[in-house]
């Protein structure tokens, strides 16, 4: 069953079906047959219906940022700004996906030879519920404009965000058979997997969703792309502006309530700044940090996504506390809804559950680093691998720092984040192969060898 529950109150406003498996397999059937057709669009043509779609998304920001904050307690500013970013993806690849699917010569020994930059078919996209949107954009954008055809299965707490994406998609010109929304369930997942017509997938998700759908796509043979989770460090080398680089290591980490996969989660501090930063931050997050409607710009806390992800957080902490973590302030729930207190946690060592594993919430960890190796052993002492950050007033330095940091991202001076044209994603157990720029066009291509 999908459902929109209200995060702020646990009130349940909505319940919908899942789809039959004569459904999924009808589906199936659309998407399969328009990939003929859509393939053979000139790709200017694609092009012009994913700028419309860039066009329709500006103009319905509204509408969608309020479905976002219904269904999972995203603040409402918070929203909108997901939309310009899914804006800019579209535009993105409106923009340059012709000149990226161009065919690339090849020199080679007796002959010459070019590279064509074909679609594969169709593809199945499961996505997740903390950036309803942007999530989707930055699969669907290129896709659409290499010639490939989706099937989205989209969070179970987000149907209205998954209907409104297919009607902009649809207004723009998106044709029925091309994009098509279906409202699966788990369990039928690997049924879609195990069928011919469908030739690949890309999901973003929990570690064990992915560590599922891998292994599915896997015994098929069908290629997978994976954005899981991460635990990312954000490494602080010092600070001409310490109530600065607060705020702004505080903001990114409550970003999204601190559900956002490449948000910084372990702070990483050296010894000489480490205690008056954890006392600033302290504060900071006490202060600022208040629970509120989400859906009233003034808000800086907004419920999580769920009840139950509310609890699974405040029990991680509680038990990080039972460990031996000192709780500099917050960790409590705060009820009806799905609130959780802002947090910081210190003195989290390799013995606890929560120096591994990601906490998905609005939790700061802060570390003490004495040397600038022990900060990088710290940042790459974890099974993920998505993003880190490294801050400091020597650029030469902190390129040093970022040059041995084990991630698919780095930011010099700035806490993560995401943009268009620059390549997304991670390794180790963050996940498989890359979204956006021109990368991100490139994990469902079929990169054919013609010899002239």
């Amino acid at each position: 069953m999908y459902t929109v529950t209200d995060p702020a109150t646990g009130e349940l406003i909505e319940e919908v079906p899942n789809a039959t498996d004569e459904e999924v397999r009808a589906a199936i059937d659309r998407v399969h047959r328009g990939y003929s057709s859509w393939r053979n669009r000139p790709v200017e043509e694609r092009a012009a219906i994913v700028a419309k779609a860039a066009d329709l998304f500006e103009a319905r920001a509204d509408d969608l940022a309020a479905i976002m904050t219904l269904e999972m307690g995203k603040r409402i500013n918070e929203g909108r700004g997901e939309i310009g970013i899914v804006v800019d993806i579209f535009r993105y690849y409106a923009e340059h996906g012709p000149a990226l699917l161009q065919d690339e010569p090849v020199a080679i020994k007796g002959g010459k030879a070019v590279i064509t930059k074909d679609p594969i078919g169709a593809l199945l996209g499961v996505m997740p519920w903390n950036f309803p949107c942007y999530q989707v954009a930055r699969f669907v954008a290129p896709n659409l404009v290499l010639g490939n055809t989706i099937l989205l299965k989209h969070a179970s707490i987000c149907p209205r965000s998954a209907t409104a994406i297919e009607e902009v998609l649809r207004d723009a010109g998106v044709p029925d058979d091309v994009y098509v929304n279906v409202f699966a369930s788990s369990r039928q997942i690997p049924s879609v997997l195990a069928d011919p017509r469908i030739q690949g997938v890309s999901l973003t998700g929990s570690e064990q969703a992915g560590i599922s759908v891998a292994a599915e796509a896997g015994k098929n043979l069908k290629k997978s792309v994976l954005e899981l989770g991460g635990s990312d460090p954000l490494i602080l080398l010092d600070s001409d502006d310490l109530d600065e680089s607060v705020n702004v290591i505080a903001t990114a980490r409550m970003r999204n309530c601190g559900q956002s996969c490449n948000s910084p989660k372990r702070m990483i501090v050296m010894a000489d700044i480490y205690d008056e930063f954890v006392d600033r931050l302290t504060k900071r997050v006490a202060d600022f940090y208040q629970p509120g409607d989400p859906s009233d710009p003034a808000t800086k806390l907004p419920p999580l996504a769920s009840i139950a992800a509310a609890e699974e957080v405040a029990g991680q902490v509680e038990k990080a506390v039972r460990q031996g973590a000192t709780l500099r302030t917050g960790g409590g729930r705060i009820g009806p809804g799905a609130y959780l207190e802002a947090t910081v946690l210190t003195d989290v060592t390799r013995e606890m559950d929560a120096y591994y594993e990601e906490i998905f919430g609005p939790v700061v960890i802060v570390f003490r680093a004495e040397t600038e190796a022990e900060a990088i052993e710290l940042a790459n002492d974890s099974p993920f691998g998505l993003g880190a950050s490294v801050f400091g007033t020597d650029p030469e330095r902190g390129r040093r720092v970022a040059d041995q940091i084990e991630a698919g991202m780095v930011y010099l001076n700035s806490a993560g984040g995401s943009q268009a044209d620059l390549p997304f994603g991670g390794i180790k157990r963050s996940g498989i192969g890359r979204e956006l720029g021109p990368a991100g066009i490139e994990e469902f291509m079929n990169k054919k060898s013609i010899r002239l």
